[in-house]
């Protein structure tokens, strides 16, 4: 006879066995580091967990940085409530879609400045956490020189972490992180019921 899978012991036996996986996966994780994390796909989220983490790591008291490119035409929930926040140095530097801008010049120069903030907080080792919200989007449309951002995101402080958010992440920018998150879309309430961007969920 087939055990029933949810009985009592079958569950017991299952997580004993989980448990030893999960306990032998952390004391084989011996090392700290700063991590690159690459949050992209064409799912909803990205910016999301991005500030989600934000959030974690000033409640551990740590500093933050945050640069949004392509952003910045109109406001957010995020910059309202992390903006004025202790530990938090917030900079929004896009000049919004660039399907609306319509200026690959424009676009160019404001990518451009927000690389030579972002840059600045990732050789500071007061900046714990750093926020480049968007980033994908000015490097699929070359705004910024790939192989600089690179060099810049993988000589910063050893202890820093990074997170990159946006659509179309770089091959070259998945080889280098730490940890990648592709999110996938299911159902959109835009995109597929013509349901206006809402605040608290996509403003």
């Amino acid at each position: 006879m087939k055990p029933d899978p949810k009985s009592p012991e079958r569950h017991a036996w299952r997580m004993e066995k989980k448990q030893q996986i999960m306990r032998e996966r952390i004391a084989n994780a011996d090392k700290d580091q700063g991590i690159l994390l690459v949050l992209t796909g064409s799912g909803k989220g990205k910016s999301s967990s991005g500030f989600g983490m934000l959030a974690r790591a000033l409640g551990h008291g740590m500093k933050v940085g945050v640069v949004q490119f392509i952003k910045g035409a109109f406001s957010t929930g995020e910059e309202a409530f992390f903006r004025n926040l202790p530990n938090v140095d917030y900079h929004v530097m896009g000049e919004g879609y660039t399907w609306d801008t319509q200026d690959r010049e424009k676009d160019v120069a404001a990518a451009s400045a927000a690389w030579n903030i972002a840059k600045k907080m990732l050789q500071d080792d007061s900046y714990h956490m750093v926020l480049l919200d968007e980033l994908n989007i000015a490097l699929r449309y070359e705004y910024l020189n790939l192989d600089t951002v690179l060099d810049d995101l993988q000589n910063r402080p050893v202890m820093q972490h990074a997170i990159v958010t946006g659509r179309y992440a770089p091959k070259e920018l998945i080889e280098l992180a730490d940890t990648v998150t592709e999110m996938k879309v299911v159902k959109h309430a835009f995109k597929d019921l013509g349901v206006r961007a809402q605040k608290g969920v996509e403003l």
